[in-house]
């Protein structure tokens, strides 16, 4: 009687109007009181209570699905199902994943009891034991290898009391001499698996919401139809603003958790910087939080935004965006419990975003959100998503194909793509572009590494001695007298863009004194607060591009 119950509920969670509340709310309140038997009807029940979250009909459908959610860890059903549950975000179950150099620092300094290493693995304790004399002190050291122990002995003998063995391990190595870089290097080549325990407020899925998101009831059908991707671009978003650096950090936790409990990683989450969040109301519960990350984190040319999207301020998907003059390169997921809802028309209006907030006409996929070393991606036949939104293959091996496969459908209206077809035409990324009449193209960011990289080699002198050598040339090349005053950022971006300047920018010499100082200019607002100057000048220099991607 009860999975019935579940399954009336489970049928008419994203129907909307007339007695559709009414009904919902019967169910509800019969499903708060029942005993279920499985785990995996325990996991059914909370995956319509969170869709409902983001998709309440009204006020009184929320106040029933928040209620069952707040209690949801203390139910009996999940106590008894709780390892079953192990991985699966909810409220009072734990996570285990091999957590990223920085979401493992995250993770110990807000719960550091709670976090530790799987000691499963052998072949992680026999990393560990030739990793930690490097992370001690010499006599520490010295006594380790005369004592023989076995690493996670070693480590309980020698951490602090309350201290678990992961947050040991992270305060250890953000110890190490070096940067950022070099300390995840080290973890990952260590590659633990993590367990993260459940306790009040650790990450879960049950809880995720931001209370100060914009809210809008569901009182018709969820927009299913295949929208006009044109007509979605040219219609701007309701409003945007800029989080305090509180809320910025709040809404990057909430990202974060949004990975975690999924058993994800972003790097765009995990460098976020609170200072540069904005939070994107675009009507009807819909909202982005856009968070840009750290200037030592940013890459050389494109601008980086991850974005969480909310409805009704709970997470509902995410992605990227790398913004490179007028050209944006996309990823888009929706969490698989919102799977099946608004995903085209959610697609639609991030690319509005992207456009509006950025400036952006010409969008593109990359081949694994299109299905390339991504079994789930061709098993939903994601490719043709795309295509029906007017993306494009971007090479003429996939556009024969593509044609081809048009033609089969059209003798055949059951002909569907097999596996080997979706895999051949996702090895093209997919194009939009808002004006027809261009050229398809990437900017071909890679080949400027290439550049950079020869002209080191043919130098004679060590790579400091350039580096240096090409800080200075630049300065005097833009009229720049020096860095003083410049952020940390600002420095770090400047010598970043010194090579790029000096091997890969032919005849910058030769620009006018304006173009030069313009130049200067952008360099660095790529090492400022946050990006949207950099993009902004970047696009006003189009000499620049012209010369960085050899655009005529």
């Amino acid at each position: 009687m009860t999975t019935a119950t579940l399954v009336a509920l489970e049928r008419i969670k994203d129907h909307y109007g007339a007695q559709s509340a009414e009904s919902k709310l019967a169910l509800l309140r019969r499903l708060a009181r029942a005993k279920l038997r499985s785990a995996g009807v325990v996991l059914r029940l909370h995956e319509v209570l969170c869709f409902l979250r983001a998709y309440p009909d009204d006020a009184r459908v929320l106040a029933q699905v928040e209620r069952m959610l707040a209690g949801f860890a203390k139910r009996a059903d999940l106590g008894r199902a709780r390892e079953e549950l192990t991985d699966s975000g909810i409220a009072g179950t734990a996570i285990r994943y091999r957590f990223y150099w920085s979401t493992l620092c995250w993770l110990a300094r807000r719960w550091p009891e709670r976090i530790a290493i799987d000691r499963s693995e052998p072949e992680v304790e026999d990393k560990l034991s030739a990793a930690l004399p490097l992370l001690l002190t010499w006599a520490e050291s010295i006594a380790l290898k005369a004592l023989d122990l076995p690493a996670f002995a070693a480590m309980d003998r020698l951490r602090a009391r309350g201290e678990g063995d992961a947050s040991f391990l992270a305060r250890r190595m953000e110890a190490m001499p070096g940067d950022g870089f070099t300390r995840e290097a080290f973890h990952d080549g260590i590659e633990p698996t993590y367990e993260l325990s459940s306790g009040p407020d650790t990450p879960s899925r049950t809880r995720a919401r931001h209370a100060a998101a914009p809210m809008a009831f569901q009182h018709q059908p969820l927009r299913r139809a295949r929208p006009d991707l044109r007509e979605e671009l040219g219609r701007i978003y309701r409003g945007v603003r800029l989080a305090s650096a509180r809320e910025g950090a709040q809404l990057i936790e909430l990202a974060r958790v949004a990975m975690v409990t999924r058993s994800r990683d972003l790097d765009a989450f995990a460098y976020g910087n609170p200072r540069d969040v904005r939070l994107v109301d675009d009507g009807g519960g819909l909202a982005f939080v856009l968070i840009g990350v750290i200037p030592e984190r940013r890459a050389l040319v494109p601008a980086t935004s991850g974005y969480l999207i909310l409805h009704n301020g709970v997470p509902i998907g995410y992605g990227e965006a790398f913004v490179t003059g007028r050209a944006a390169t996309m990823t888009f997921n929706v969490f698989a419990t919102f799977r099946g809802g608004e995903a085209a028309y959610t697609v639609a209006r991030t690319l509005a975003m992207v456009r509006h907030l950025f400036g952006a006409e010409s969008f593109s996929f990359d081949q694994y959100q299109l299905g390339k070393g991504n079994d789930e991606g061709i098993a939903t036949g994601v490719w043709w998503f795309y295509y029906k939104l007017g993306f494009r293959p971007l090479t003429a091996s996939a556009r024969s194909l593509m044609r081809k496969e048009l033609a089969r459908m059209r003798a055949d209206p059951s002909h569907r793509s097999s596996a080997a077809t979706l895999r051949e035409l996702a090895e093209s990324h997919m194009l939009f572009d808002l004006d027809r009449s261009r050229a398809p193209g990437l900017p071909p960011v890679v080949e400027l590494g290439l550049r950079i990289g020869d002209g080191f080699a043919r130098a004679r002198a060590s790579r400091e001695t350039v580096l240096a050598d090409c800080v200075k040339s630049t300065l005097q090349l833009t009229g720049v007298r020096s860095l003083r005053g410049f952020t940390a950022g600002e420095r770090l971006a400047w010598e970043r863009w010194s090579p790029l300047v000096a091997f890969a920018l032919p005849g910058v010499s030769r620009w006018s004194l304006a173009e030069r100082r313009a130049l200067a200019r952008v360099i660095r607002a790529k090492g400022g607060r946050d990006e949207s100057d950099f993009i902004a000048r970047f696009a006003a220099h189009p000499k620049l591009e012209r010369a960085l991607f050899g655009k005529p």
